[in-house]
């Protein structure tokens, strides 16, 4: 597990668009496993600058998004979907069949997870995910107390979730109670992780992360598992 100081939240966006823009470079074709929230927002923010000022292109990556809200449409302004097309896929070049995020409005929630778990597998998996940290040590949707040996799975949201999502909604009553999400088997089978932690709400969790024991009651603390992890973290996180 690698850590990476940033000075604050600017700079750990501007670390963490760097990280990825170096990797794409690399590799055009990569499958890229992304996020939605406040943290990874700067991070978008710079790669649409990138893109814009050094062409850097996507049109041969594949992304799948964490999760998705159940009974959220992909056009409710309060849905992923909206929120990745907002903050990052309207402005690349990346073509639409490329993108994928589950679908929570789905006739089938349950055959929707298998079919989103399905998708990723016959890409070849994911290449790197892009996580941010929850204040109780989610990652993605999975709250504590969650397997580690689940796939893309429906979950349903604990209140302190809800709670923390409730500043993109009118009410925490319009906050879903419901969502899609990877699984930590499905998170842990990427051949890289780059995690983001900015904040001074987040410091608890990350120093949980870095000394706690790993046990399913902090989900993220299955990441000290996995060969391949960044951490780019801000001072007020550290």
């Amino acid at each position: 597990m690698r850590i990476i100081e940033a000075i604050d939240y600017e700079h750990m966006s501007s670390l963490a668009a760097r990280f990825l823009i170096d990797k794409i470079s690399t590799n055009p074709e990569l499958v890229l496993g992304l996020a939605t929230g406040g943290t990874p927002r700067g991070t978008y923010k710079r790669l649409i600058e990138d893109h814009r000022m050094n062409g850097t292109s996507y049109k041969k990556m594949t992304t799948y998004n964490l999760d998705e809200y159940v009974g959220l449409s992909p056009d409710n302004p309060n849905s992923y979907h909206t929120f990745m097309y907002e903050n990052l896929f309207r402005e690349l070049d990346i073509p639409r069949n490329n993108i994928h995020l589950p679908n929570g409005v789905a006739l089938d929630l349950v055959e929707e997870c298998k079919a989103y778990e399905e998708r990723i597998e016959k890409t070849g998996g994911i290449d790197i995910q892009l996580l941010g940290l929850g204040s109780n040590g989610h990652i993605g949707f999975n709250e504590p107390g969650t397997s580690f040996e689940a796939n893309t799975h429906l979950v349903d949201l604990t209140q302190s979730t809800r709670e923390a999502n409730a500043r993109f909604f009118n009410q925490i009553d319009d906050v879903p109670r419901e969502a899609i999400t990877m699984g930590i088997a499905t998170i842990m089978r990427s051949r890289e992780i780059l995690l983001l932690v900015s904040g001074d709400t987040k410091r608890s969790a990350l120093k949980e992360l870095l000394n706690g024991d790993v046990r399913e009651t902090f989900p993220a603390s299955v990441l000290n598992c996995h060969p391949h992890v960044t951490i780019i973290a801000d001072q007020k996180a550290l």
